[in-house]
This record gives C-alpha cells, structure tokens and sequence, in this order.
C-alpha cells in the first residue's frame, strides 16, 4: 500500500466532518488575511518614512491600532483552527480505534495466533497516537498556514509579478527535497515501527514472566536480548531520523537563497526604476516570501512525524484488512440444545502440513459424561478447541444435536458452553462482575451461592471488600483460589455443555473432593468433557478416551479399561496410585 493509497483511504474517515473542516477553512482565510494585512501595513509605513512628521505620526499611530487589532485576530484564528485540529483528530482516531477494536473481536483464536500481542497492543496504542500528532499538525498547516500561502500568492503577484516568478521558480525545490528525503527515508521508519512492535511484545511477556525469569535467574540472558533489540531499534531510528533530518535544513537553505535573488532582483529594479519603485515594496515583498515559504518549512520540519504515521497508518490497515472470521454457510441461533455431539472423520492441524487430529470420530449422547485422557500433546485440548470453534476443522464435520456445527452461529453456540480452564483469567474488575460474566443478570445473592458451591465464599469473604475486592496484580489470590473463582463462574453461569480442562489441578486434595461434589451436581444431566490427568475426577465418566497422536487408541468406562492390565490407561493409573 503506497503512503498515497494510505492518505486517500484515511481521508474517507474525514469525510463526516465537512461542518468543521469548513469552518477551518474560513477562519483560516481570516487568520491569513489578518496577517497578509500586517504585512501590508508593514510596506506603507516604510514608504512614508521622509515624509513630514505631522503626517508620518498620525499614520503611524493609526497603523499600531490596525497593528493591534490585526495581531488579535489573527492569534485568535490561529488557536480556534488548533482547537478544531485537535477535537476532528481525537474523534477520528477515536472511531479509528474502535473500528478496529470491533474487527479484533472477529478474529478467530487461529487468526490471533498469527500475531504477537504486543504488536497488536502497539499498533492500537503507539501507531494511532503518532497518527494523531501528525494528523493534528498537518491539519493546521494546511487550514492556517496554507491558506496564508494562497492569499500571499495573489497579493505578490499583484505588486509584481517578476518578483513573484523569483519565488516560484525557487519553491518547487523545497517540494523536490521533500519527496526525496521521504521516498529515501520510508523505508526505514517501517522497519522501526515494526522493531516498536516486537519490543513491547517482548517488554509484556517479560513482566508477565518475571518470576519464571528470577527463579531460573535468568535476568542477565533477557538484559542481552532486550539490548539486542533496543540495539536494532536505536540504529534503524537514528537511520530514519537522520534522513528525515535534512528535510528542513535543506528547506531552509533554499529559502534563503530565495531571499538572495529577492534582494538581488528587487534592488536592480529599484536601481532601473531610478527610484520609481518603492522601498517598501521590496521589504513588504520579502515578508510575502516569508510568509508563503514558511508552510513548505513547517511540512519539511513535520515529515518525521507524517512519515511515522503513514507506517502506523499502514499497520492499523494491515489489521482490518484480514477477512472477518465469517462463515459464507446460513447460521442460525442454538436455542434448545439437547447436548448430542458427533465427531465425524475430523482431521486438523495448527499447522495444515502437521495434523494433530486425524480421522477423529466420537459420538456423545446428551447428558453423557466424557474423559479425555493421554500425554500431554496428545490433541485433548484441540478437540475442546474445535467443538468451540475457535479453530476450523480442515476435513470432516462436528454435529451438535445433528447439525452441522458451521452452521449454528458461534455466540449462540458458545453461549450454551461453560469452561473452566487449567490456567485462569479475569478481568481487572471485581470479583462479583467477573463471576457474573456468563450471566450478567444474575443477583448478588445467586453469585453467592454459586461461590458456595464451589468453596469459594470463604476466602472471597476474607478479602478487604469481599466479593468487591478488585482483581489486579496486587490482589494475593493463590491458584487454587484463583481456579476456585473459575469454577464459581461457570456454575452460575449454568451451561448445557461443560468443559473442565484440568479444572482441578491446582487445588489440595480436601478442596478437590469438595468441588467434586459441586461438579456432580452441575454435570447431571449435562453432556461433560472431562480432561484430566488425576484419573481420581473421571472415574464415574460414561466414556474414558485415551487419546495419542490425535485417534482414540482405548475407549470405554473405567472399569472396563482397568480390566485390561495391559491398557495404557491401566498402566497410567497403576502408575499414579502404584498398584
């Protein structure tokens, strides 16, 4: 995508804010003509110096009222054309990022995957604000500045038009360099916007890992690699920087040759006109030239941050140009699920040439209770995966209630899921919101008792606000106090289906039987998918599956498959309780 293709696609969000712009526009003319007045003003008090006192004074007394008054408006104008740059950017890169926001959340978990967090956050957050302060600066250039540069044009070719054709003839230069410096340079901010992206990828899962990072002492080793990095970003940015630096220099060196041939051009024809043509013409004139080339500088000085916001401009783009996660099949809503599951021939792979799954089939009655069983890579958690389709399957069909899964429409289809996953998340809110999350309706009172349920009223009572303690960084929750919270929420969220993935992993054996209880009420008459290495939690499942290399490799109930002693799952138990 060229910086043009780009400009032209941003200008479209501009397009609702005809209203302001052209009110930009006319109190950019008064702002100019205010100071194009000055200007004026400026060239006929330098041609009645000479002349008598009595009529100089009274000229000159009357010129520092208009001078005054001039000056008001023109400042005026300057700060009401900043004001409405500002409020037309905030709003537009506010509706830039919500846009964005809203096609993040149509991702698929696949497509997420494809990125790193830390770029997405960066592109959100350090692309969009460099896009707002060039924005903001560009706007008032071309509403104040520029409109100076018109009006300017028209009064010096007024007063001459061979002085004029001195300044026209130097001002394509200054576009020239531009052009150069900025084809030269693009290249290079890219690279540093992409690095910007990869450092604060790295600066979160750093954070994130910091007691991985100490026990394993490891601070030394992520010192190098983060100086790596910054190392990279450091020399590609100076790169840039140093290119984009010599926009302005060179501007201003063609500004000041044009001032040069001004004087030169201008004192010849003083020096013909055998002092016909004023003075205060070739000083007004200088001010003219002034004026109309200092718009050009002011965009030569800014390229650097046009530059940066035409990249992150580009990588915003780069989002929203994924195709939605949409299914091109007629989906309809999964109202009265009775919980009946089949997988037919289901064959995926993260990676399409690596399948993890292969040829998978499995029929699940409502209300049955299913373990899924195995080593870990073994596909237990892909199946969960894509019976939620966060994941497509490559070939074959899921079927719920026997329909085919692709078309049921996934709010509908997930809505009727409750999870509870071996590693926990919540929001950074309170912990009365966050077990309401699945059902935001539900009264305090209901959310108490689902935390009854799952053994998690004591401790949440003992926390400085309860259940309106606010669950941050600094809130000192264990993880099986933390997994305990989990299973609340899925308990008062009241599903059709569960789904525990190791839901009990992380707490003691006293909380664990406690729990269980709590499961054995919820799972009754519910379809359940167990995964679990504590063969303990699966022992009254209908179905136990030992899964390996994606296929079913042992089917049956736990009495049946501890009969075979020469089972893997035989083995795996007498290995766990050493019988």
């Amino acid at each position: 995508m060229s910086p043009i293709q780009i400009a032209k696609r941003f200008s479209t969000y501009l397009k609702s804010f005809k209203k302001e712009l052209l009110t930009m526009l006319i109190v950019g003319m008064i702002g100019g003509g205010s100071a194009i007045g000055l200007t004026a003003l400026t060239g006929k008090i330098v041609n009645l110096i000479g002349q008598p006192s009595t009529a100089f004074s009274r000229t000159l007394l009357l010129s520092i009222i208009i001078f005054i008054f001039g000056i008001i408006i023109a400042t005026l104008a300057q700060w009401y054309v900043q004001r409405l740059s500002f409020n037309i950017t905030a709003q537009v890169i506010d509706a830039l990022r919500q846009k964005t926001i809203r096609h993040l959340n149509q991702f698929s978990i696949q497509t997420f995957d494809s990125f790193e967090t830390g770029d997405v956050v960066s592109r959100l957050t350090n692309d969009l604000d460099n896009v707002s302060t060039a924005i903001q600066q560009l706007l008032v250039a071309v509403f104040s500045s520029f409109i100076t540069v018109c009006i300017a044009l028209v009064v010096m070719v007024s007063l001459s038009w061979s002085l004029t054709l001195v300044i026209l003839c130097t001002t394509p230069f200054i576009f020239l360099l531009t052009y150069i410096v900025a084809r030269r340079g693009q290249h290079y901010f890219q690279e540093q916007q992409t690095i910007v992206g990869q450092l604060t990828a790295f600066a979160e899962e750093y954070v994130h890992e910091q007691a991985l990072v100490q026990l394993y002492q490891q601070q030394a080793q992520v010192e190098q690699q983060f100086q790596r990095m910054n190392q990279s970003l450091y020399t590609v940015g100076q790169r840039a920087q140093f290119i984009s630096s010599l926009t302005n220099p060179l501007s201003r060196f063609v500004d000041h040759i044009t001032y040069a041939l001004i004087g030169l051009v201008g004192g010849w024809m003083i020096y013909r006109s055998s002092g016909s043509v004023a003075v205060g013409l070739l000083s007004s004139f200088t001010l003219y030239a002034s004026q109309f080339s200092k718009p050009f500088i002011e965009l030569s000085g800014i390229l650097t941050q046009i530059q940066t916001a035409l990249v992150g401009l580009k990588r915003v783009f780069t989002i929203l140009d994924i195709p939605a996660d949409t299914c091109s099949l007629p989906q309809h809503q999964w109202k009265h699920p009775q919980g009946k599951i089949d997988f037919e021939d289901v064959t995926f792979g993260y990676q399409p040439t690596q399948p993890v799954i292969q040829h998978f089939n499995l029929h699940v009655q409502p209300g049955e209770r299913v373990a899924i069983v195995g080593k870990t890579g073994a596909g237990k958690s892909t199946l969960i995966n894509l019976l939620l389709r966060f994941y497509e399957v490559q070939s074959g069909m899921i079927y719920l209630d026997n329909q085919p899964i692709t078309s049921i429409d996934k709010s509908s289809l997930r809505a009727n899921f409750g999870l509870v996953l071996q590693e926990t998340w919540f929001f950074n809110d309170s912990i009365l919101d966050n077990l309401r999350l699945g059902a935001p309706q539900a009264s305090r009172q209901e959310v108490i008792q689902a935390a009854k349920k799952a053994n998690a009223h004591s401790f949440i009572q003992r926390l400085p606000h309860g259940y309106d303690t606010v669950l941050d960084e600094q809130t000192n929750l264990s993880e099986g106090e933390r997994q305990l919270l989990s299973i609340a929420r899925t308990l008062l969220s009241n599903p059709k289906i569960l789904v525990l993935d190791e839901a009990t992993s992380s707490l003691d054996t006293l909380t664990e039987k406690r729990v269980q209880e709590a499961f054995e009420h919820l799972m009754k008459n519910r379809t359940s998918f167990v995964i679990a290495h504590r063969l303990t939690t699966i022992k009254q499942s209908d179905q136990i599956l030992m899964v390996e290399n994606g296929q079913i490799m042992e089917r049956g109930t736990h009495e049946q498959l501890i009969r075979n002693k020469n089972s893997h799952y035989a083995m795996m138990y007498r290995d766990q309780f050493k019988k």
